[in-house]
């Protein structure tokens, strides 16, 4: 198993060991004891999953203080494009974004720390993405970003008539005008 920095700062990725045969497979989803060090004191309190088709573009979302949320996200079937903003004031990397892909072929997890916007757009017929969050959902801390902000010059990479957006999400702040996270 194999975590990885990437150059945000508390941003890891992870890709699992996978032992495969004629059967099919088994891997570790997650196993506490192998967290990065700088990790070890996250503790999940729940599991969530999210089933969507083509082009459903979820987020940007976080919470704010103090029901903040950091995740451990995963695409288990099919294939997204998982994308996340920093919107830590303080930080090196504010306002700044990352992609990656996850997928159930390359089995990769994205640990996202509080601090960050997330979201992810399903780029194959249809997903099921799971993800692990250490602080409970609280409706009246939850906030977020329009993931079609021009200023946050993100790569969608469907077009814009193919994503579908919920009314809820087209309604989110521009990143200048988010609810400041402190």
């Amino acid at each position: 198993m194999a975590w990885e920095a990437t150059h945000f700062e508390g941003v890891w990725t992870y890709t699992p060991k996978v032992f495969k045969d004629e059967r099919g497979y088994f891997m570790e989803s997650f196993n506490e004891a192998t967290l990065p060090e700088s990790l070890k004191n996250t503790h999940f309190v729940q599991d969530n999953e999210a089933a969507s088709i083509r082009g459903v573009a979820r987020g940007l979302h976080y919470q704010v203080p103090p029901f903040t949320q950091s995740k451990l996200v995963r695409c288990v079937i099919g294939e997204v494009m998982d994308i996340i903003v920093d919107i830590r004031p303080d930080s090196a990397t504010y306002g700044q974004s990352m992609s990656i892909l996850l997928s159930e072929v390359n089995k990769m997890q994205l640990f996202v720390p509080q601090g960050f916007a997330h979201g992810y757009i399903v780029l194959s017929e249809n997903a099921l993405f799971a993800y692990k969050v250490d602080g409970f959902y609280r409706p009246e801390a939850e906030a977020g970003i329009q993931l079609m902000d021009p200023d946050l010059e993100l790569d969608l990479i469907l077009s814009d008539d193919e994503l579908i957006i919920s009314p809820r999400d087209q309604q989110l702040p521009l990143f200048k005008n988010h609810r400041i996270f402190k």
